[in-house]
């Protein structure tokens, strides 16, 4: 349902309370968190483990959204374990705690099992029980993090991370997950404590420039030129618990100017659909094949099988492979119009790559230095003055040599089977993408995706939004 004509006011009481747990749901999550944190504390008990648990995040700090609970369960364990048992060991015992439930081995800076529990997600995270600021992994800045946001929170305030939560899932950003690049949680209420309101925030992200820096602790107060060289990131919010760390460094630009372009729509035209944009149906295979014939463009799907990894890992290797393989393209003459990682993180990952044309004609012209330069002038006549690559020149044209040559690819599709044959090591494929490659490559131009298509309903929901191409949040009347 959208509310056409109604006030921000209006949409945002609607879709809280949407959002916003029942009494009873409540009840039976925390009671859900509640057995899992005593299961946790009996295996570590047994395993001959003295640790702290206790429930930490959206569920412990009741930020969490309607239907969409993620049980946080943190151990707490000694300093004297050492980091190389640290992860096993925790691991083992998160497995035993979830017995007989799904379980997916996850990984921050360290492995750590996330768990389906009665239809519930649930994270159990190992982290050292230290004091503030003594870190020795990642995670132990968690319970900080909740210890500091719980205080500072009332019923408003939770329903103004609610929603800002909810605008940032339906336009996608939302997820500090590499696949994602977008914004965490505890990144959310610490932007709903610096301004205040849902409403507040979107005004001034509306206005946000290149950079934006927040400090809403001050530890750099009177010092703020330091952060612009402690920090690289384009959005710098100061962790209150640790003044050396950027909470939104997991923040892509993309995402960040998402967040930007979005939060002004909003605002000029508030809806639900924000929220909750409208599914798009898949195009039928025939519209698809009508759709890739039109569109004047060449589309190469790059498929490879899947990779047995952990999911921060696997998209780390794919967006370093993407961007190696579209630099390939570009030093090949290929002009890239746009390009995207996709993945299902079980059996199938897929580069797909949009160029101006999949041929390119045989002969190129080579620009070779200014006349004035006599060694670089001297070298590229030794290299062009009767090659078998030169098919005219080397000639004078604007004060500097230029050869006529032959191209070595002239079909992107042969160009990219030539290059991964192998792995495409060698062209800066990351490791583990490359060891997938020899036995499951497959390159596609065009409709001849057409059967994948129609095989695979989340890749053909997701090729439909990519030909799409606009977000699902812009409408138009």
């Amino acid at each position: 349902m959208t509310y056409l004509g109604s006030t921000f006011e209006e949409v945002c009481a609607d879709v809280l309370r949407k959002v916003t747990p029942s009494d009873r749901e409540r009840r039976n999550t925390l009671k859900l968190a509640d057995r899992l944190t005593n299961n946790v504390m009996v295996v570590a008990k047994e395993a001959g483990l003295d640790v702290k648990v206790r429930v930490e995040g959206s569920v412990a700090k009741d930020t969490w959204l309607s239907k969409e609970p993620d049980v946080d369960i943190f151990m707490r364990v000694p300093t004297t374990m050492p980091r190389e048992s640290f992860g096993t060991t925790c691991l083992e015992i998160a497995r035993k705690a979830t017995e007989g439930f799904k379980q997916i081995e996850r990984f921050a800076e360290h492995p750590y099992l996330e768990s389906v529990v009665d239809g519930v997600r649930v994270n159990i995270v190992p982290c050292y029980q230290v004091e503030r600021g003594e870190w020795i992994s990642a995670t132990d800045r968690t319970p900080f993090h909740t210890d500091y946001v719980k205080p500072l929170l009332d019923e408003t305030t939770r329903g103004e991370v609610r929603l800002l939560k909810k605008f940032m899932k339906g336009i996608g950003v939302y997820g500090a997950e590499i696949r994602v690049g977008g914004f965490s949680g505890y990144l959310c209420e610490l932007l709903t404590l610096n301004y205040g309101s849902f409403m507040k925030i979107l005004k001034a992200v509306a206005d946000w420039k290149e950079k934006r820096i927040i400090d809403y602790e001050k530890h750099y107060d009177g010092r703020e030129r330091e952060l612009e060289k402690i920090f690289g990131e384009p959005l710098v919010l100061v962790d209150p618990v640790d003044k050396g760390r950027n909470v939104a460094a997991a923040v892509r630009r993309e995402r960040l100017d998402e967040f930007v372009i979005a939060s002004r729509a909003f605002l000029q035209r508030p809806d639900s659909w924000f929220f909750t944009p409208d599914y798009i149906a898949p195009l039928k295979v025939k519209d698809l094949v009508s759709t890739l014939k039109t569109r004047g463009s060449t589309i190469v799907f790059v498929k490879l099988g899947g990779v047995k990894t952990v999911s921060d890992i696997l998209w780390g290797q794919l967006y370093k492979s993407q961007r190696a393989l579209r630099k390939m393209l570009r030093q090949n003459d290929f002009d890239v119009i746009r390009d995207v990682t996709w993945g299902d993180e079980e059996d199938l990952n897929m580069f797909i790559f949009e160029v101006e044309q999949r041929f390119l004609p045989l002969v190129k012209k080579h620009f070779g230095p200014p006349i004035r330069k006599r060694i670089e002038c001297k070298r590229f006549l030794e290299k062009h003055v009767g090659a078998s690559h030169t098919i005219s020149g080397p000639y004078v044209e604007g004060s500097r040599w230029v050869a006529e040559i032959k191209r070595e690819y002239t079909d992107v599709a042969e160009l990219l089977n030539e290059k991964l044959r192998d792995g495409g090591r060698h062209v800066g494929v990351a490791h583990l993408i490359s060891q997938a490659i020899p036995n499951s490559l497959e390159v596609m131009v065009n409709e001849k995706v057409a059967g994948l298509y129609s095989s695979n309903p989340k890749f053909a929901k997701f090729l439909t939004e990519y030909l799409e191409g606009k977000p699902r949040w812009l409408v138009h009347e």
